[in-house]
């Protein structure tokens, strides 16, 4: 009898967890309370100008105000842990990249956990890169840039975004596969440090990054495996997640939501005025990339022998 009741009463708490989660779900967005979007790098760089443009879209879809917040710092850490920590109500989503569920669990150790703290919701884009290059620098190519390295050891300064971020990792890797010597110049974000380098302050950086094959948004730029530099290749990526207690049919609903976004036409031009191309998967999918991701990084970090400075 005790047995039959506590089954009855197991039984009768996961059909009220169930309806409250289904309640959740069908009541989501909430009334007049606003969907924040926090992207983890300063204003007016590329993160922040691709969370407006979805913010902007999500906000017509769902019927619902929502804003972007930047939180920066930490190479995305600080904007991470504050998502990580919030609400699981769908009404705080991170836009979360190549640093905060890639590099960062590999290379340092976090204040929260990258997967467990997280419920992936979807990849939103990928980002080809490219090698950048001072045209005061004597160097019309990858060979001939490899070629001034050598011939002037540490004469070259690259500039990034700041210890530990793709550009820098980027940078690190370039030296080892090439054997040239320069000097890392880290800033606060993308901007001031291309700033720096149209003024020659700098003379090389890795704006976004550079992959394996040449990309769509540009066909006639070789990657640098292409010049001379075989097997280098880091691609840049970009998508949204939310703390991991948010309700799955709420996870599932902001899926469907932005899927529905980045196919807009507008969304995917903008996107690729960024130089970003659109690409979505499940929230399954997403986990998965994040995981392999962090996999593939801890290895990179651990050859190189790159530490944060």
């Amino acid at each position: 009898m005790q047995a039959m009741l506590k089954h009855i009463l197991t039984s009768a708490a996961i059909a009220l967890s169930l309806s409250a989660t289904l309640a959740h779900a069908q009541t989501y967005p909430i009334q007049g309370k606003p969907i924040t979007i926090v992207v983890p790098t300063a204003p007016g760089g590329g993160n922040d100008t691709m969370g407006r443009i979805i913010a902007q879209k999500l906000a017509e879809r769902l019927k619902a105000s929502v804003i972007v917040e930047n939180k920066a710092g930490g190479n995305g850490i600080i904007g991470s842990q504050y998502v990580a920590r919030a609400a699981g109500d769908g009404h705080t989503i991170l836009f979360g990249y190549i640093a905060t569920h890639g590099i960062n669990p590999a290379l340092s150790k976090l204040p929260y956990d990258a997967v467990k703290d997280f419920a992936p919701v979807t990849l939103v884009a990928d980002a080809p890169g490219v090698l950048a290059v001072n045209p005061n620098v004597p160097a019309k190519n990858v060979k001939e840039l490899i070629a001034l390295a050598k011939a002037k050891p540490n004469d070259l300064n690259y500039g990034s975004a700041g210890s530990g971020t793709a550009p820098h990792i980027a940078g690190e890797m370039f030296k080892l596969m090439t054997g040239i010597s320069m000097t890392h110049v880290p800033y606060k974000g993308s901007a001031p440090a291309m700033t720096d380098l149209l003024g020659n302050q700098v003379q090389v950086m890795f704006p976004s990054l550079t992959g394996k094959t040449r990309s769509s948004l540009y066909p006639s730029l070789p990657t640098v495996a292409e010049s001379g530099v075989p097997g280098f290749e880091i691609g840049q990526w970009y998508g949204l997640l939310v703390p991991a207690k948010t309700p799955r049919p709420i996870v599932d609903k902001l899926n469907k939501e932005v899927i529905a976004v980045m196919k807009d036409p507008e969304v995917v031009k903008k996107f690729h005025d960024q130089g970003a191309e659109v690409v979505t998967s499940s929230p399954e999918e997403f986990g998965k990339f994040i995981q392999s991701e962090i996999a593939k990084w801890t290895k990179i970090i651990q050859d190189a022998k790159i530490t944060v400075e």
